[in-house]
């Protein structure tokens, strides 16, 4: 099977792509790790790419077909691929159902995780994490049982990312929507694309992606 999961920073598609990894054998393939490994690895497409970006051009969508191929092929046939941050614009889409095609495999399921952007704001901004050990915190909820002292470790030290701040998260928002406008009519139009309410609790949220899966 094979499946793009969509989503804004914060909506949780990292946690649900990780428990289809770990539940059906599926591997996430995202463009930047996978150009990151390949420059690391010294592919011939990483080579390319990494020529590329030392130009300080961005990497065209030519070589990211060709790591998306490369990373099929490792795969085998028999795993299931999520598809994460490509494709983003048209011209892309159709060079995904090539790769896909010329493996013989399909698109089976554009899932969209559908958020609140005000109650996204507030989930984002509320976040903070120990600084010691890291357990995650949030203003509203789930704040440590004793104020100042970590749950976990007994630690005192709390930090926060400082892009976790409102005006950073909707411009995230625009990012998002900008470039995901312009492939979904491409994949409503062939009846594969479900929206799931992505402010759920994460169970909830993935028994959902699982009944879009049975399908």
């Amino acid at each position: 099977m094979n499946i793009i999961l969509l989503g804004p920073p914060g909506a949780g598609k990292g946690t649900q792509a990780q428990r289809l990894v770990e539940k059906h054998g599926m591997r996430q393939l995202s463009t930047g790790d996978m150009l990151r490994a390949a420059v690391k690895a010294g592919t011939p497409t990483g080579l390319e790419a990494k020529a590329v970006m030392e130009r300080g051009e961005l990497v065209s969508d030519a070589i990211v077909s060709a790591l998306i191929g490369d990373e099929l092929d490792a795969m085998g046939p028999e795993a299931g691929a999520i598809f994460d941050g490509y494709p983003r614009t048209e011209a892309q889409a159709e060079s995904l159902d090539s790769i896909l095609e010329a493996r013989d495999r399909k698109l089976d399921h554009v899932i969209e995780l559908d958020v609140n952007e005000d109650a996204l704001v507030e989930r984002i901004t509320g976040r903070f994490t120990c600084a010691t050990c890291g357990k995650g915190y949030h203003d509203t909820f789930e704040k440590p049982h004793v104020e100042g002292t970590c749950d976990k470790c007994g630690g005192h030290e709390f930090k926060r990312r400082p892009d976790d701040n409102a005006e950073t998260v909707r411009t995230r928002m625009a990012e998002y929507r900008a470039k995901t406008a312009p492939i979904l009519p491409v994949y409503e139009a062939r009846g594969i694309v479900s929206k799931v309410d992505g402010m759920a609790d994460m169970d909830d949220v993935t028994a959902a992606i699982e009944a879009i899966l049975a399908r």
